[in-house]
């Protein structure tokens, strides 16, 4: 079983790649193959509306020249998938939703590509609006039809500066637990 993770974050290697990184050690205490993905310095376009992937059906956005179509691929091949941002302004980010819009039409376009894959969100957060990003992410999965694990709370950790999402002890749980409830679910899916 593999899980891709998906850092939104403008900050490589920040707040939201440690909180993803809390639940793959999880995940890979289980057995389960992890890998990171950050999309810092990776600029992404959002979707341009013009609906090639349901003409082409070939697994891949029409628009080129950034890392959408990898990020699909591998999102194609894993059982599971996480998807991580930072709040800015009030929601995820702009590369995160690029991510979401045209991976989700394309998957939509090829049979719905991401189907019963597990799926969870992660955001990092330094005070307010991390409850709308996380609803955001779970939008994506619950469109694409994907099953979401739950954890023993929401899937936050608070923390401004690269590094202090370390301190939100209650978070790391969080995420400790996320992790260990996405392996379940898995290895359920798989049996």
């Amino acid at each position: 079983m593999h899980v891709v993770a998906f850092s939104g974050s403008g900050r490589k290697d920040g707040n939201t790649a440690i909180l993803l990184g809390t639940v793959m050690e999880e995940l890979a205490k289980e057995g389960i193959s992890t890998e990171l993905v950050q999309l810092a310095g990776r600029p992404l376009s959002g979707c341009t509306a013009c609906r090639r992937c349901f003409e082409r059906v070939d697994r891949k956005c029409a628009v080129e020249g950034d890392a959408v179509n990898e990020c699909i691929e591998k999102m194609v091949r894993a059982d599971g998938v996480l998807l991580g941002s930072p709040v800015y302004y009030g929601d995820l980010t702009a590369g995160m939703k690029a991510l979401i819009e045209r991976s989700g039409f394309v998957a939509r376009a090829n049979g719905d590509l991401l189907k019963r894959k597990v799926g969870a969100a992660v955001v990092s957060v330094r005070r307010a609006g991390a409850m709308h990003a996380l609803d955001s992410i779970n939008h994506f999965f619950t469109i694409t039809q994907m099953i979401i694990p739950g954890a023993n709370y929401w899937n936050i950790g608070i923390g401004r500066d690269a590094g202090e999402v370390t301190q939100d002890v209650e978070g790391l749980e969080t995420m400790r637990v996320l992790g260990r409830n996405m392996a379940w679910l898995l290895k359920k899916l798989g049996s």
